[in-house]
């Protein structure tokens, strides 16, 4: 629908129109006519008059709202170019806090991968130069110092400058030559003008921008240091190193951090304070545990040398042979590894089963503890506590005297006898001194006995004596305990050398059990000990009876009891293997498991050469003299032979001059004679190391 403004108006001036077309129009009607135009007209001026005030009025609103429009378009450009001005602000912002986050993201993957790096090393020197490393990595620092407290002195560990090139102390590095800074004065009082000794003494991080216009603390002796190579150290982070229990250990001491835009040093920024006491946290604890671990290991150490040097000390016997071999030992494994041909050219050992090798070898004697001295040390046939020939001595001074006392008894009942009674005595005391003379030399034990040496001293034993006293008293409840079956009297008629069953000690504990459970292959005798003196005359060969040479053969079983009962950590479980093998052989004849070759580990096998070298060229056994070099090469050839050590091992410890290596250090020079090892190799040649 249609709106027209002057619909009425046009209607009227059409109603003229058509009046003034009919030519039959009265003049009433033209005046009616007329009238009506003139009013429509006087209306439409009207109308027209308040249309043009009310165009007025909205030309003015327009021109209001147009001025309006055109400040809020000002406005508008002007809030758009302030937002395009905060737009850009607002990006650098961004784009350098992102910067910032990056930077720190970097520095925190290099913290964590430091703390990674820092727990997984186990060389104590290593972690340490990793620790300085790292914090001069974090603050782009071109110094650093690592210290340790040691006897209340801050020690110089590690120290960087790369700027002048100095790298001491760490891995492969020339040892630290400065002296240590004390954390007291020499009065006593606390020395807080070192800033390192005050981080240490407070457990405080210290930041000094510049040393030279610091007045807290002394730099006198970097000055003297700048002065002496042309170093300007101006910035210091001194953060000391606290573990879990508060207590410092050491000091990190960072210098002259590097502007990387600059290549200036420039003061350290807070936010590289914060991630270098995170580092110094995680160092601490790892570097503590690190100590712990290694005092422990010394402290295990120093309780394993104990054992063996008192292994060592209860017998003369033995001397310093649980020192010796596990030198031995790790020279022959050490170039075992380093072959690169023959059986043992892909054979290795960690650092780990080097240490654990070198355990063993410490221990392999532990057993001895066991065993007594008195059966270590035995002489002569008849020594138990002591030497039972002064006893037997005794006894022939009795029938030597009684011999005696006859013939004067006879002279005296018939004088007139006396020449040939005195002629019987010489001759029975002269067999008397003989018969002794050769109990005495069958006493030594050197030579094998021959059955008629053994018939003899049966013969001489059914000699007999008076006794007058009651052979109970004075006995200890064991001795008495084994003579409770024996028929005894307060005096009587004894043999002048006899096996009686108190000479006999009873094996009370169930050797068989253990030794069954334990794989051990080395028959147990029936009894303890035999101490009769027939018995122990008639040794075939030595001093040692059956009995005796198994307590003797026994330490090898009492230290592996010993040491499988032991918790051995992980990378020490094969210590009683090692050190439980030594006497064992190639062929299956040793003890006391009866191990072949191939039953033995390398390392089992190299501890039995050196067993058996020590013991060959020992200068510290009172019962043998020492072989030489040669004599010993010789001996162990026909072990070789005999398969009683490893044939390769044994060419590898003569080729890579191993037994020279250990003559050097303990064999007495006139033992070191020249030795032709051609005639004993079988092997190419190995390179000595």
């Amino acid at each position: 629908m249609s709106f027209d403004l002057f619909q009425d108006e046009n209607a009227i001036i059409a109603d003229a129109a058509a009046l003034l077309e009919r030519r039959d129009a009265s003049v009433d009607d033209l005046r009616t006519g007329l009238q009506t135009l003139l009013t429509g007209y006087e209306k439409l001026f009207k109308g027209t008059q308040k249309i043009m005030r009310m165009s007025d009025r909205s030309e003015q609103k327009v021109k209001q709202a147009h001025t309006q429009i055109q400040q809020q378009q000002a406005a508008l450009t002007l809030a758009h170019q302030q937002l395009e001005h905060h737009a850009v602000a607002l990006e650098d912002t961004v784009r350098a806090r992102t910067a910032d986050l990056v930077r720190a993201q970097e520095k925190l993957q290099k913290l964590v991968e430091l703390g990674i790096s820092m727990a997984a090393e186990r060389d104590i020197d290593t972690l340490l130069e990793n620790i300085l490393l790292g914090g001069k990595a974090l603050t782009h620092a071109d110094a650093g110092t690592l210290y340790l407290i040691k006897e209340d002195s801050l020690k110089f560990t590690i120290v960087r400058t790369d700027s002048l090139g100095i790298a001491m102390g760490g891995a492969g590095k020339q040892p630290v030559f400065l002296p240590s800074v004390p954390l007291t004065k020499p009065d006593g009082t606390p020395n807080h003008q070192n800033v390192a000794t005050h981080a240490a003494l407070t457990g405080q991080t210290i930041v000094v921008d510049d040393a030279y216009d610091s007045n807290e603390f002394d730099f006198s002796g970097v000055r003297q240091f700048d002065r002496g190579t042309g170093y300007r150290s101006r910035s210091f982070l001194t953060v000391p190193l606290k573990p879990r229990q508060g207590k410092v250990i050491g000091v990190l001491q960072l210098i002259n951090a590097i502007d990387p835009d600059t290549g200036k040093a420039v003061p350290f920024a807070a936010d590289l304070v914060t991630f270098v006491e995170a580092l110094s946290a995680q160092a601490a604890i790892t570097l503590d545990n690190q100590l712990l671990l290694k005092a422990q290991k010394d402290l295990f150490d120093s309780f394993v040398r104990l054992i063996a040097s008192a292994i060592d000390a209860k017998s003369p016997y033995t001397g310093g042979h649980c020192e010796r071999v596990p030198t031995l030992a790790r020279l022959l494994a050490q170039s075992v590894c380093a072959v690169d041909h023959g059986p043992f050219a892909d054979f290795t050992m960690t650092e780990d089963e080097h240490r654990e090798m070198h355990i063993a070898s410490w221990l392999h004697d532990c057993g001895k503890v066991t065993t007594p001295e008195y059966v270590v040390d035995k002489a002569t046939k008849l020594e138990s506590i002591y030497n039972r020939i002064h006893e037997i001595r005794m006894r022939f001074e009795v029938l030597h005297r009684d011999a005696e006392i006859a013939c004067l008894k006879g002279i005296l009942a018939d004088w007139h006898d006396r020449e040939h009674l005195q002629q019987e005595l010489e001759v029975q005391q002269a067999l008397l001194q003989e018969e002794f003379a050769f109990i005495a030399r069958c006493n030594i034990g050197g030579e094998a006995m021959q059955p008629a040496d053994k018939e003899r001293i049966r013969q001489i034993a059914q000699r007999t004596w008076q006794r007058h006293f009651d052979d109970r008293l004075g006995l200890s409840h064991a001795e008495l305990k084994r003579r409770r079956n024996a028929q005894s009297s307060p005096f009587g008629i004894e043999l002048l050398l006899s096996d009686r069953t108190d000479h006999i000690v009873a094996r009370e504990r169930d050797a068989h059990s253990r030794d069954t459970a334990m794989g051990i292959r080395m028959p147990a005798p029936k009894h303890l000990y035999n101490m009769g003196e027939v018995y122990n005359l008639c040794i075939d060969r030595g001093t040692l009876t059956h009995e005796e040479r198994y307590t003797i053969n026994e330490h090898v079983v009492q230290t592996l009891a010993m040491l499988e009962q032991l918790p051995f950590p992980d990378g020490m479980t094969r210590v009683p293997e090692f050190a439980g093998a030594h006497h064992e052989t190639m062929t299956g004849t040793g003890y006391p498991r009866q191990l072949t070759r191939e039953q033995m580990s390398i390392p089992a096998r190299i501890m039995a050469i050196a067993d058996v070298f020590e013991a060959l060229t020992a200068t510290d056994r009172p019962y043998k003299e020492p072989k030489t070099l040669s004599q010993a090469i010789r001996i162990m050839s026909f072990m070789k032979k005999d398969g009683h050590i490893d044939p390769d091992l044994f060419d590898i410890f003569l080729t890579t001059g191993v037994y020279q290596q250990y003559a050097k250090t303990f064999l007495d020079p006139a033992q070191i004679d020249k030795v032709d090892i051609a005639q004993y190799v079988t092997t190419a040649p190995v390179a000595a190391i």
